[in-house]
């Protein structure tokens, strides 16, 4: 069945805390993803900001928390060319996360009711696996 669009959100969190400083560079890391598109930064606060870049296509909407080190995203595409999973891969190199979650929506998708919910991922970076297996380890030795 053909779907009007494709919706991924990405919940990055610990991520490169030298990443979520510059505006201009992650306005730069956008703008190197293909495509027309207008930008816009809001500051919320000293620590938190969003940058949404929207064309004909859709939308890549970014908020940055820095005392957090979290990034909340949002890539809307209307066409049939551009891959979601392409351009997350873009911004996950970019920010570097240790965890992140990601959740996959068909909009517009006319089908099915059981197919209507969205597909959930969750990865997490191979040093934080390395860490929490640490302390799961010492949390046992501590027990005994």
């Amino acid at each position: 069945m053909k779907i009007l669009a494709r919706q991924l959100t990405l919940d990055l969190y610990n991520c490169d805390a030298n990443r979520l400083g510059d505006v201009d560079e992650i306005k730069n890391l956008l703008r190197s993803i293909p495509g027309d598109k207008s930008l816009t930064a809001d500051f919320l606060d000293e620590n938190h900001f969003s940058i949404v870049g929207a064309s004909a296509a859709g939308h890549i909407a970014l908020h940055v928390y820095k005392d957090l080190r979290y990034v909340a995203a949002d890539i809307f595409i209307c066409n049939d060319t551009d891959e979601t999973e392409e351009l997350s891969k873009v911004i996950r190199k970019f920010f570097r996360p240790d965890k992140i979650k990601s959740t996959f929506l068909k909009r517009g998708d006319f089908g099915l009711e059981r197919e209507i919910k969205p597909k959930i991922k969750i990865r997490v970076a191979p040093l934080r696996k390395v860490k929490n297996a640490g302390a799961k380890v010492v949390k046992k030795l501590v027990r005994k």
